[in-house]
């Protein structure tokens, strides 16, 4: 079997017929593909441009390129062809569930992708007079109102691009409050379920990291937290519903005991979309929390972003969030408060996150999902979400280990561990198979705090068709995990890529395509280079 650098092997041999190999090594209607430089000839092109003269490029100065650029020319038919064939290799959220935890990779409604190109939204510029993007500037204001609304907060700051950049800004936030009361801390508690960007937030931030232990029920152990809160201690870093799924009943006791030691609760609010409607974080005693709107609010997520990462933030803090905003004027016009007029209408802000404000598309897609629901449809959002999850989690719990089922319903997202495999199976062996049966693998070995995770998040737009189907093919592999089946160590054997040599991958990656020498031996993106 051959491999490239970058660790993958074709599921059947390459160049010869066999059981289950091919001459083309095409699998039926799954092609086989190899690199576009593989494909094209750079000495042709698949478009004719009229020559033209060197006056225009004389202008490039020491910027003129002075060897040819070494891409292929393809035909229409070739380029259509090639990323068409890439694209059925790809698993998508319009093909099927994604069950990863932790993420929410839920349906993006159409209805949402034809607001976010809208002329007016999809065409503006960062750069235009603010007189001629009201409309945008309103539809910002009008996302930041029903944000607060929804979360009991005071303020919002709306130009963080992600959730990390969103903990960014929170903890900002807190640090200048601190400062403005003449308060040097240096510590930011982070408990054991919390997302994994939590510590590194705080640590970028330049405050050190310590750690607060998790109970046998999965939540913040609450005597533990109290026992090391102190007058060095800014801030509580905890995310609620947190990483193992589950609610933390604590929440307005955490909250309480770390005011009156003086610091601040931050909670990271990526797992909103399980209490969405339900809980105000506001009435819990948060003092900043982001919103990933990719996660409850239904914007693209990963590839289809870029994303943005709202904060929210109480009565304390907001004077000190980030510029610019987006505000409503006594005539009713709106205005994009920048650096320059701080001093007058915004004099605490710490600064700004980023060079312009916000993301258009994603505020677009948020605001059209929002209004589509109204209130009473996103507390449906957050119930249909823990219905599912926990459908996942009963209907799965006699055949998987579900380490916190007896802690009482979860929230978003049902976790499991590879505790009862036998034969040296694992929860990789378990994800590999799942592949095969036409899933994309759950969320695996995180959070830390269960050996072998497996969290599984369904959201809410799955139906329970859908959720059968899945449930099916996972007690069926589950089973054959606890059997000691051998053979789950060779799955997958009907994706177009067998394992990955993912510590070569990952150590090793190619990334860069280099023209082979004249008379150096053809290698191809198949070529067996070493790795599994």
């Amino acid at each position: 079997m051959t491999v490239n650098q970058s660790g993958w092997k074709p599921s059947a041999p390459i160049g010869h017929a066999g059981e289950t190999g091919t001459v083309t090594g095409n699998r039926a209607l799954m092609l086989e593909e190899p690199l576009i430089f593989e494909i094209g000839d750079t000495d042709t092109t698949g478009v004719d441009f009229a020559a033209t003269g060197t006056a225009a490029g004389s202008r490039l100065g020491s910027l003129l390129r002075t060897s040819e650029i070494g891409l292929p020319g393809l035909t229409e038919p070739e380029t259509v062809r090639h990323y068409t064939r890439l694209s059925r290799q790809n698993y998508a959220i319009d093909l099927g569930l994604f069950p990863l935890g932790s993420c929410t990779m839920k349906h993006n409604p159409r209805l949402n992708e034809k607001m976010a190109r809208l002329p007016g939204f999809a065409d503006i510029h960062p750069l235009q007079p603010q007189e001629t993007v009201q409309g945008a500037l309103e539809l910002i204001n009008q996302l930041a109102f029903w944000l607060i609304d929804l979360t009991g907060m005071h303020g919002v700051a709306m130009s963080p691009k992600a959730g990390a950049h969103g903990e960014l800004c929170g903890l900002l936030c807190i640090r200048a409050a601190l400062e403005a009361r003449g308060d040097a801390r240096q510590v930011v508690l982070v408990p054991e379920s919390a997302h994994g960007t939590n510590p590194a937030t705080a640590a970028f931030c330049g405050y050190r990291v310590e750690n607060i232990p998790a109970n046998a029920a999965g939540r913040v152990d609450l005597e533990a937290l109290k026992a090391r809160l102190g007058p060095d201690v800014a801030a509580v870093m905890i995310t609620n519903p947190n990483t193992c799924g589950l609610f933390e009943p604590d929440m307005k006791a955490i909250s309480e005991a770390v005011h009156a030691a003086g610091a601040f609760v931050y909670c990271d609010g990526a797992n909103f979309n399980a209490i969405v409607g339900k809980v105000r974080p506001g009435d819990l005693g948060i003092d900043a929390m982001h919103i990933n709107l990719h996660k409850t609010f239904s914007t693209p997520h990963g590839g289809g972003g870029p994303g943005s990462g709202p904060v929210v933030l109480s009565e304390a803090l907001s004077p000190f969030g980030p510029l610019p905003f987006a505000a409503k004027m006594p005539d009713g016009s709106f205005k994009l408060v920048e650096e320059e007029s701080a001093g007058e209408e915004h004099p605490n802000a710490f600064g700004r996150m980023t060079a312009f404000h916000g993301q258009m598309g994603m505020f677009t897609r948020a605001l059209t999902y929002i209004l589509s629901h109204g209130a009473d449809g996103l507390k449906q959002v957050a119930e249909d979400a823990v219905l599912n999850a926990n459908y996942i989690l009963r209907s799965l719990e006699d055949v998987l280990d579900a380490p916190f089922a007896r802690s009482g319903p979860c929230m978003h997202e049902a976790i499991f561990s590879d505790k009862d495999f036998a034969g040296g199976l694992t929860t990789l062996d378990l994800a590999k198979a799942l592949i095969d049966e036409g899933f994309h693998p759950m969320t695996m070995y995180f959070p830390l705090v269960v050996h072998g995770a497996m969290l599984i998040e369904p959201t809410e737009t799955e139906s329970k068709a859908a959720l059968d189907q899945f449930i099916s093919a996972l007690r069926s592999i589950a089973e054959r995990a606890r059997a000691g089946d051998e053979s789950l160590k060779a799955a997958p054997v009907h994706a177009p890529r067998r394992r990955l040599d993912e510590t070569l991958a990952a150590r090793k990656p190619v990334i860069a395509w280099r023209q082979p020498a004249p008379d150096a031996p053809k290698i191809s993106a198949r070529s067996e280079v070493g790795g599994q």
